[in-house]
């Protein structure tokens, strides 16, 4: 990924704090799903669940079960993991 890239990528993460808090989540677990999240971080489901769109939309995590229609499972992709090790130490 080019480095002007990453870091419109990086920008555009830290100016939600859902999508922080989503990343820390997932920074501490391998698969997660909007309610543990939701609950750990005392945000609603429905904001998570907004986080989860976006960041996959983007390419940062996969969904595990997308034939499923709830408690869907979340990981972090290559991208993601890249994008992690981008801001560890930085935002974390």
């Amino acid at each position: 990924m080019a480095e002007n890239a990453m870091d419109e990528l990086l920008r555009w993460i830290i100016s939600v704090d859902r999508r922080l808090i989503l990343l820390e989540y997932m920074r501490k677990h391998t698969v997660a799903n909007a309610s543990e999240i939701a609950h750990e971080s005392n945000r609603s489901i429905q904001n998570i669940s907004h986080a989860l769109k976006e960041l996959e939309d983007v390419g940062l995590i996969e969904c595990l079960t997308p034939t499923k229609t709830t408690w869907k499972k979340y990981m972090l992709t290559d991208k993601g993991k890249m994008v992690m090790d981008k801001m560890e130490g930085k935002y974390f």
